[in-house]
Formats: structure tokens, C-alpha cells, sequence
């Protein structure tokens, strides 16, 4: 690989996607939506192109597909067939997907739609599922760039554990999903395959770094989908495209033999996680993946089985309106105050809780970010000479920590999780409800802030993104205007730069946080906050 020659690469490997597509599933030019047409999602219904049979099965949730894959009444040949062309619907509209495995996955199902038939039982829960999944899982076979033209043409020697369970379990790979540089910044955009839009409004951004996942699901090119998160890559791409997800304590799911953005660093560390349309889809992926032992194949994940929960009648919650770094946008303080108008209607106990450790857990994710001096993302990228994106001119200019500085800096955050803790338990709290991002939504190029989620990956807590069911309405939710005094620098720039006109009927989606190793209470309080919400 010689350096210099990082568009060369590119330009092979976006044009390498697109000849993976095959000729039936592209769009015909005289079907595809204007590049002015911003909300794409309509287009499976009303363009003509899908049959009646694929918007049947690409309409439905991954647990009302399953048990007619486990009877037999649908095949998983069918019903990957039918994933497999929304899914490149998906790409050519929103630029979604970094990898396609068409013919493998129907060779899976129709092995599948075998066994079923011999047997007369499904081979596990998941039988005959597609399930998509972000970039950074291996798959033998299938390059796992990760937004580097380095790791162009450097396909997967093995499987990521991840996919060796939920392979046992039945599911069918057929897509990996488009992530940004690094898997470091919040929208889903890189030099190899470019930017990933939402389906919902092409303006605005699908999230990242899991954007590509979110940008499938929300199109439903898939049922459920897998990402990860050490700074909000799960959470803020639900909340950009109103889906849901569970960022899980490290030890829950199994992140072993996957690709990593920058090797080694494990001051904070990445856990992975669903991407689903429903919060039930959701428990059933976690339950399944938990069930099936993963501490048996990653030395990382702790043996603790998915554990029924019961809920005190009413939830006492500590509600957060901002983080002291920069306000939500109006739509999402509107989104919040009605959430917590509901729950104190339903009975529930609401208290305030101060953001006055919220900055000191940012900028600690900020530090173990950087903690290498941006070496392990520089070197990558001096392999082709690829360009340092702008969104991460901060690894250009990181000082490199010494070992007892790296040493020290892992003190600090056994500390500031200590006082959290005391806190949290003090307080005598449930749960916190509080943004998952400052916006519903925002135009590309202009996500500014990660401080909302990035603290709970510093904390290690359990947290849920979940859509509320209110929509942005610009006759509502207008623009603070001049004489809003900012809460920083940061927090002016978001506010000037809010576009209630572009966000309008955007959904919004709110944060749900319990302790450490609270996955399953956390579910639970969620379907709580729902039944209160509807």
C-alpha cells in the first residue's frame, strides 16, 4: 500500500459496494427520488418497486417475523430476499452500508429453510433472522474498515465472537453497516465511503458512529441491527432517527475479536448493543445474546444470566435539564418537561438532579481519548495519506500522556465514579431521565455535542435511548432567540445554529439511565416511562 493513494482506494471500494448490488435491486433511474426529496422512507410504499409479499415482511418487527420462521409459514430464504433488496433501497437513498454479503446470506437460509424442514425445529431464537451489523464486526471473509482506506482490501480472517452467537442462535448476516472515521464522531461520515443521511429527512444526520445501523432500521432495510457505543456511537444514532437501543454495562454482551477504531484503548471501554424499532425486540435481543453463556467465549463478559426484575410500584427519578454545557434545543426540553409532567401524573416520584459532575465526566472521556496523543488514528491514516477528518483535528494536536500521567488519569475516574455513585445512592433514585443528544435531529456537518451520553460510558451505567412519541413542531418549538443567555461557547453556537424549520416532525428521543450492571431494570423502568407516555 503506498502512500498517497487513499482516493484511489476509496473510490475502488464505494465502487466495489455498488457492484455488489445486483442489477434487480437497483433502483431504476426513472424510480429514484429527487435529490431534493429529504424524507425517503415512503419510498418503499409508494414507488411500486417492492412487491406486496417484501413490504409485508420488511414491515414487520424481528419478533413478529420469528415465530412464523420458526413454523415454517415464512421462509428464511424469503424473508432474506426481501432484507436484502429494502436494504440496498436503504443504500442508494441514504448511503447506509459498508459491506454486502447477499449470496452468502440466502446460502445461509436456504440451509436454514433445510434444517427446518428435515427437523421440524428451528436451529435457536433467532431462526432465519437477518441481522445487520455495524462495520466493525469481523466477518471472515468481509473487510471491517472502520472508515480507514488502510484497511481497504484487508477482509476479516474470523468471526467477532458477537456473530459466532447470534450465527449459532440462526440469525443471517447480509449487511454491514457504514460508521465514520475511527468510529469517532458523532455522524457517520469518513473519507472511504463518505457520508450516511437519514432516511427520515436527507439533511440531517442518521447519528454516529452506529449511523449507518440507524439509517437502515429507520428505512426498515433491517429488524434489528447490532452497533456499539463507548461515547454514544449507539445512543445518538437512535436518537437522530427516533429508534431505540440499550448501551449495556462492559460484561454484558461479548465484544471480543471485533475491530477497534483505536487498538488498546480501554480507559473507557466499548460495549456493544441492539438497534431495534420496538423496546420488545430490544429485551429479546439481550436475553438471547445473555442466555447464551457469551462468558463461556469472551474471557471480558461476566457470568450473570438475564434476571427476571420487579419494579417498586412507583419509580422515584432524578430528571436532568441540561448537562451545564450546552441546552437541549427547544424540542427536546419540550420532549423532557412533557415526559415528566406524565410520570408525576401517573404517581411517580420526580426529583432534580444537578448536572454539577456532568462536565468533569466529559472531560475525562476527552482525555482517555486522546491518551496516545492521536497516534493509533494518525498512523492509520499516513498509510495511504489519507487526511485527518476536521470533525477530529483534535487527535492532529493531542499530547501523548507518559505511563504514570495514563496511570493518574485512571485514578481520577475511580474517583468521579465514586462520588456519582455516592450521589446517585444518596439520592435514593431509580433512574435518570435526561436529553440523549442537545437536538431531535441536526443538519449535517453540525453535531456539536456528546456530553449527554459520553459521562455514562465513563460511569460504565446502563442507559437506554428511546423515542418519547413527540414529534418537533416548528410553531412550537422556536428558536430561543437573543436574549438567552448561554450556558458556554459551545451551547451558543447549538442555539444559533437550531433550524426548527429543517427538524420540523423530526422524533424525539429521551435518555433513560440506571446503575452499573442494570440492564434488565432498565428495560423494565423504560416499558414504564412507554405505558406513561401512550
Amino acid at each position: 500500500m503506498s502512500k498517497g493513494n487513499w482516493e484511489e482506494i476509496a473510490a475502488k471500494k464505494r465502487q466495489d459496494l455498488l457492484d455488489s448490488i445486483p442489477k434487480e435491486w437497483r433502483i431504476p433511474s426513472n424510480l429514484l427520488p429527487p435529490a431534493d426529496q429529504d424524507d425517503v422512507t415512503t419510498f418503499p410504499e409508494t414507488s411500486g418497486w417492492f412487491t406486496a409479499e417484501e413490504l409485508a415482511i420488511t414491515n414487520q418487527t424481528a419478533l413478529e417475523l420469528l415465530p412464523k420462521l420458526a413454523s415454517g409459514a415464512l421462509t428464511s430464504e424469503v424473508v432474506t430476499r426481501a432484507f436484502c433488496k429494502r436494504a440496498a433501497a436503504a443504500h442508494q437513498l441514504t448511503n447506509c452500508l459498508s459491506e454486502t454479503c447477499f449470496a452468502r446470506a440466502l446460502e445461509t437460509a436456504k440451509e436454514l429453510d433445510a434444517h427446518l424442514k428435515s427437523t421440524g425445529k428451528p436451529i435457536g431464537p433467532l431462526h432465519g433472522l437477518p441481522v445487520s451489523l455495524k462495520d466493525n464486526f469481523n466477518l471472515k471473509g468481509l473487510d471491517a474498515t472502520v472508515g480507514f482506506a488502510s484497511h481497504v482490501g484487508d477482509p476479516a480472517a474470523y468471526d467477532s465472537v458477537l456473530a459466532d452467537i447470534l450465527r449459532e442462535a440462526g440469525a443471517v448476516f447480509y449487511v454491514k453497516t457504514n460508521v465514520p472515521t475511527a468510529m469517532m464522531i458523532a455522524e457517520s461520515v469518513n473519507n472511504v465511503f463518505g457520508r450516511t443521511v437519514s432516511p427520515l429527512n436527507r439533511k440531517l444526520t442518521s447519528g454516529g458512529s452506529s449511523g449507518g445501523e440507524s439509517a437502515l432500521i429507520a428505512f426498515k432495510g433491517s429488524p434489528l441491527g447490532v452497533g456499539t457505543d463507548i461515547g454514544g456511537s449507539l445512543r445518538i444514532p437512535a436518537a437522530c432517527t427516533g429508534i431505540f437501543t440499550l448501551k449495556a454495562s462492559f460484561g454484558r454482551f461479548p465484544t471480543l475479536r471485533c475491530r477497534s477504531g483505536m487498538p488498546g484503548q480501554e480507559a473507557v471501554q466499548s460495549i456493544n448493543g441492539p438497534l431495534t424499532r420496538t423496546l420488545a425486540d430490544l429485551e429479546f435481543y439481550s436475553k438471547t445474546v445473555v442466555d447464551a453463556a457469551p462468558w463461556h467465549l469472551d474471557p471480558r463478559c461476566l457470568p450473570i444470566p438475564w434476571r427476571p426484575v420487579s419494579l417498586p410500584k412507583k419509580l422515584k427519578i432524578g430528571v436532568m435539564w441540561d448537562d451545564g454545557m450546552a441546552l437541549p434545543t427547544p424540542p427536546v426540553t419540550r420532549a423532557l418537561r412533557h415526559a415528566v409532567s406524565k410520570l408525576e401524573a401517573a404517581g411517580h416520584e420526580i426529583v432534580e438532579w444537578s448536572s454539577v459532575d456532568q462536565r468533569k465526566g466529559q472531560e475525562l472521556l476527552g482525555r482517555m481519548f486522546l491518551a496516545d496523543g492521536g497516534k493509533a488514528i494518525k498512523k492509520e491514516l499516513e498509510k495511504t495519506g489519507e487526511p485527518m477528518p476536521v470533525e477530529m483535528e483534535m487527535y492532529s494536536t493531542a499530547k501523548e500522556l507518559s505511563a504514570s500521567e495514563y496511570w493518574g488519569l485512571h485514578l481520577e475516574r475511580q474517583e468521579y465514579q465514586k462520588r456519582y455513585l455516592d450521589r446517585w445512592l444518596s439520592a435514593g433514585i431509580d433512574a435518570l431521565l435526561c436529553p440523549t443528544t442537545p437536538y431531535s435531529s441536526v443538519e449535517n456537518g453540525k453535531f456539536r455535542h456528546v456530553g449527554y451520553t459520553g459521562v455514562y460510558n465513563v460511569l460504565d451505567y446502563a442507559s437506554i435511548s428511546f423515542p418519547t412519541g413527540v414529534t418537533v413542531d416548528k410553531s412550537i418549538d422556536v428558536a430561543l432567540g437573543d436574549t438567552y443567555k448561554p450556558l458556554s461557547d459551545l451551547d451558543k453556537t447549538i442555539q444559533a445554529e437550531y433550524n426548527p424549520d429543517v427538524v420540523h416532525g423530526m422524533p424525539i428521543n429521551l435518555q433513560l439511565v440506571a446503575q452499573r450492571l442494570e440492564e434488565e431494570k432498565c428495560v423494565e423502568m423504560c416499558k414504564t416511562v412507554l405505558n406513561v407516555l401512550s
